[in-house]
């Protein structure tokens, strides 16, 4: 039987499974194209991961009233845990080779724009916040490769843009070409009536 099974197990430990989850979602978040490229299964595991953080940052967004800054902070404490705390303090140490280790700041810049940004952009939206377009399969493995993006992003709010000024300056090129023909027509109409005219006074 099947039963309580509902996750992919990826081939790793529980612990490296959420781990890689971070490190997706926070990738997913902080990228500049909100969009990334990864295997399938990940990004239909991934889906769900992101989808419960940024309902966390929607929920904080709707709250007001007595006590609504306690409860938003502590949805935000919840939400971090969707992503890789940051740690300032590894700058100062250094790795094996005598090398600084840059600070771990990823994780806190994606909560911050997940509660400035996002919960803002998906206010009205009741779910459904990611995409997952297939790619087909991946040289060498054959694993099938997935692109999982944020809806309603800049780039694709630009390009609807860029649609609807392209329609209308189509529509208005149409109009202006049927004015033009109907001026030519009642041209053609006026001159006809005029030799006609002509041709009864003569």
């Amino acid at each position: 039987m099947r039963h309580l099974k509902a996750h992919r197990k990826l081939g790793r430990t529980s612990e490296h499974r959420n781990s890689l989850l971070r490190n997706l979602a926070t990738s997913l978040i902080n990228s500049r194209e909100e969009r990334i490229v990864t295997t399938l299964p990940k990004a239909k595991e991934l889906r769900p991961f992101v989808e419960r953080a940024i309902t966390l940052s929607r929920r904080a967004r709707s709250l007001s009233g007595e006590g609504s800054d306690a409860r938003v902070l502590h949805l935000r404490r919840q939400a971090a845990g969707f992503f890789h705390a940051g740690n300032t303090t590894l700058a100062s140490t250094t790795g094996k080779r005598g090398q600084l280790r840059p600070e771990r700041t990823a994780g806190v810049a994606a909560l911050q724009r997940l509660f400035s940004e996002l919960g803002e952009r998906y206010q009205d939206r009741p779910g459904g916040y990611t995409r997952i377009l297939r790619l087909g399969h991946r040289d060498g493995d054959k694993a099938e490769l997935a692109i999982i993006e944020l809806v309603d992003n800049p780039r694709e709010i630009a390009a609807h843009e860029a649609e609807k000024k392209r329609v209308k300056s189509a529509a208005s090129k149409r109009k202006k070409s049927d004015r033009k023909a109907s001026a030519a027509s009642k041209d053609s109409e006026s001159s006809e009536a005029g030799d006609a005219a002509t041709e009864v006074s003569e």
